[in-house]
C-alpha cells in the first residue's frame, strides 16, 4: 500500500504540473504578434546548441518586412541591436506581470527607429542596448512595433516571440497562454537508447535499440542489457499541424506500471538554459546531429523546475526477471505518444576504475600538462569525465606553443574553465602582446587574447577541444562591394570583413570624416542609404578603421559616389 501511495502522489504530481501550468497563465490576454495564423518553425524547449529554444519560432512564409504588433498593451521597455543573438529585438511589459520579446526584426515603428537611430549616432555605437521608462514609448494591443526579418542569429525570415515572467526574467511557455494554434498529432519517437550507469553516460555511451511502429504506438523487441544499472533516452519529436520538428513538452518513463523519471518544460531563465547540455546526450548531438534526451538526472544537471523532484530514472535490475517499461510523451494540447517495451538482465560487465585525472560533477579540479593547467570549477560537468589531456608539437610559423588537447569536443563544459599556457620559446615584449588564445572545437573555432600570468597565457572558454597559443601580426581589412571611386545607386554599401584568425573586434566607418551607421551583419558591415548621404551627393571618402582580436589596428579609405 505504500508503495501504492507514493505513485499515486507522483502521478498526481506530473498532473498537476500541466494542469496548473495552464491554469496559472492568463489564457487569451496576449494575441498573436503577426497578422497571418500563427504557424510554429519551433517551440518552446526545443533542443538547440547549448540551449533550450526560449520561445516560440513563428512563420513568416519565408518573407521579411510582415507587420509585428503588440501582443497586449504595455510599453516598450528595452530594446536590443546585435550583430548575433536576437538582432533587433524588442521587449514590452505589460501589467500584468509579464514582459514579451520580439526578435530578428528588421525595423522599429517609426518613433522607436528614430530615436534609435538618434542614439547611435550619439554614442557612435551600433551595437545597443537601450532600457525605456513606461512613458516614453507606450503601445496598445495590435499596435504595430516593428517589421519581421532575419536579424541577428538568425537561419532564415521568421519572428522569434517570448513572454517573460517580468520580475524574475524567467522565459515562460508561451503555449500555456492560449494561443490558437492547431494540434491534433502525438509526439512520433523514433529511437531508444540505454546506458550503463555504473560508469559515466559519455564511456561507454549510448545503446541504440530500434523502434517500431505499431499502430497508435511503439514498441522495440525485448531490451536485454549487460549491467543492472542503467538509464534510458528518447529519441523523438513532436510534429503539432505544420511539419516541423518540434521539442518534446513532457515526457514520463514507468517501469512495472511505476513512475521513476518525468521532465516537463514549462519555464526556463536564460542563466540556466546551458543546462540544455546535461539533458541530453551532447556526444550524439554534436558528432551525430541527433537530439537525444535523457530520461533520467544526470549528476551535475541542476536545472530548477524540470524533472519530477526524487525521481532519478536509474534503474537498478536486481533480478535477471522481465520488467515491462513504458515511456509516455505529451505535448501541451495533450496528445500523447508511448512506447512500451520490456527490459532484462543479460549478463554483467565488469567495472572498469576511473583514473585519477577524473572529473566529477560538483567537484573542483585542476588539471595539468607539462606547459599547461586547466581550473575547472565545480560546476563544470554534468557526468563524471575520464579527462585527458596532453600536448603535441605544431608546425604552423604562428604558433608559440604546442598544442594542447583537452579531452574531446563531445563532452559539455557547463560554465568558464581557466586555460593556462607556458609558450614553447621566450616571446618579445611586442610578440607578448599580440597573442592569442585559438580553441578548435572541430565545427568551429573561437579565440581571445591571452592576458598574461608571468609566464604563462591565460584564457577562458567554455567548451572542450584543441587550444595553442599564436602571435598574431596579421592586419584584419574589409573589402567593398564597389569599384573605387564608382557610382553607387544601390540602397546600402555593404564591406565583407576578413581575418586571418580569431575576429573584427572593433569596427569604425567614417565618411567624410564623421562617424557613419554600419550594421554588423555575420562577417559583413552594411551601411543602408539615408540623409547622411543622399542621392545627388556626389563624391565620397570612407574611412575605415578594423580591430582584430589580437589588437592590430588597419584603416583603409575608399571613395564612391553618389
Amino acid at each position: 500500500m505504500k508503495i501504492f501511495s507514493k505513485l499515486m502522489l507522483v502521478v498526481c504530481f506530473i498532473c498537476s504540473i500541466i494542469t496548473q501550468a495552464q491554469q496559472n497563465y492568463p489564457q487569451n490576454y496576449f494575441r498573436n504578434p503577426l497578422n497571418i495564423p500563427m504557424q510554429l518553425a519551433a517551440n518552446f524547449g526545443a533542443v538547440r546548441g547549448n540551449h533550450f529554444h526560449m520561445g516560440l519560432d513563428l512563420r513568416t512564409n519565408s518573407r521579411e518586412n510582415l507587420p509585428v504588433v503588440a501582443a497586449a498593451d504595455g510599453y516598450v521597455s528595452r530594446i536590443k541591436v546585435e550583430r548575433y543573438g536576437f538582432g533587433n529585438a524588442v521587449y514590452i511589459t505589460h501589467p500584468n506581470g509579464y514582459t514579451t520579446v520580439y526578435a530578428h526584426l528588421n525595423k522599429y515603428f517609426d518613433q522607436l527607429d528614430d530615436y534609435v537611430k538618434e542614439r547611435q549616432y550619439k554614442d557612435e555605437k551600433w551595437e545597443q542596448d537601450i532600457a525605456f521608462q513606461p512613458g516614453q514609448f507606450p503601445v496598445t494591443k495590435g499596435q504595430l512595433i516593428a517589421l519581421s526579418g532575419n536579424t541577428g542569429g538568425s537561419a532564415g525570415p521568421h519572428l522569434h516571440f517570448e513572454i517573460r515572467d517580468t520580475r524574475t526574467e524567467e522565459c515562460l511557455n508561451p503555449l500555456l497562454f492560449g494561443f490558437a494554434i492547431p494540434d491534433n498529432i502525438a509526439p512520433a519517437i523514433s529511437g531508444l537508447y540505454w546506458y550503463d550507469r555504473r560508469f559515466s553516460t559519455y564511456e561507454p555511451g549510448a545503446n541504440g535499440i530500434a523502434v517500431k511502429k505499431t499502430g497508435s504506438g511503439y514498441t522495440t523487441d525485448i531490451v536485454r542489457v549487460s549491467s543492472p544499472m542503467i538509464s534510458f533516452a528518447i529519441k523523438a519529436v513532436d510534429k503539432a499541424n505544420q511539419g516541423f520538428n518540434l521539442g518534446i513538452y513532457h515526457a514520463e518513463l514507468l517501469m512495472d506500471g511505476k513512475m521513476i523519471y518525468g521532465f516537463t518544460i514549462d519555464k526556463v531563465s536564460y542563466d540556466d538554459t546551458r543546462y540544455l547540455n546535461g539533458c541530453i546526450d551532447y556526444t550524439k548531438f554534436i558528432r551525430d546531429k541527433m537530439s537525444i534526451q535523457h530520461l533520467s538526472a544526470l549528476p551535475g544537471m541542476k536545472l530548477q523546475n524540470y524533472s519530477v523532484p526524487h525521481l532519478s530514472g536509474i534503474i537498478n535490475l536486481q533480478d535477471e526477471d522481465i520488467h515491462n517499461i513504458e515511456i509516455v510523451l505529451k505535448d501541451v494540447k495533450g496528445n500523447t505518444g508511448r512506447l512500451t517495451t520490456k527490459v532484462q538482465l543479460n549478463q554483467t560487465a565488469d567495472q572498469v576504475s576511473p583514473t585519477a585525472k577524473t572529473v566529477m560533477p560538483d567537484e573542483e579540479k585542476s588539471v595539468t600538462t607539462e606547459n599547461a593547467a586547466i581550473d575547472f570549477s565545480k560546476y563544470a560537468v554534468y557526468d563524471a569525465v575520464n579527462f585527458k589531456a596532453y600536448e603535441k608539437p605544431d608546425a604552423d610559423v604562428n604558433v608559440v606553443s604546442n598544442a594542447i588537447v583537452l579531452h574531446n569536443p563531445y563532452v559539455p563544459i557547463h560554465d568558464s574553465y581557466t586555460l593556462k599556457i607556458k609558450p614553447n620559446r621566450k616571446l618579445t615584449s611586442e610578440e607578448k602582446d599580440k597573442v592569442i588564445i585559438l580553441l578548435d572545437y572541430g565545427s568551429d573555432t573561437e579565440a581571445v587574447k591571452g592576458k598574461w600570468n608571468g609566464d604563462r597565457a591565460e584564457g577562458q572558454f567554455n567548451r572542450l577541444g584543441t587550444v595553442k597559443l599564436i602571435a598574431d601580426g596579421s592586419l584584419p581589412s574589409v573589402s567593398p562591394g564597389w569599384k573605387e571611386g564608382a557610382t553607387v545607386n544601390s540602397s546600402t554599401l555593404r564591406l565583407k570583413g576578413t581575418v586571418k584568425v580569431g575576429d573584427i573586434v572593433l569596427f569604425r566607418a567614417e565618411l567624410d570624416g564623421k562617424w557613419l551607421r554600419f550594421a554588423h551583419v555575420k562577417d559583413d558591415f552594411v551601411y543602408t542609404f539615408d540623409e547622411k548621404c543622399p542621392q545627388g551627393s556626389g563624391e565620397h571618402t570612407l574611412k575605415v578603421m578594423t580591430v582584430n582580436t589580437a589588437g592590430n589596428t588597419n584603416t583603409q579609405t575608399f571613395t564612391f559616389q553618389r
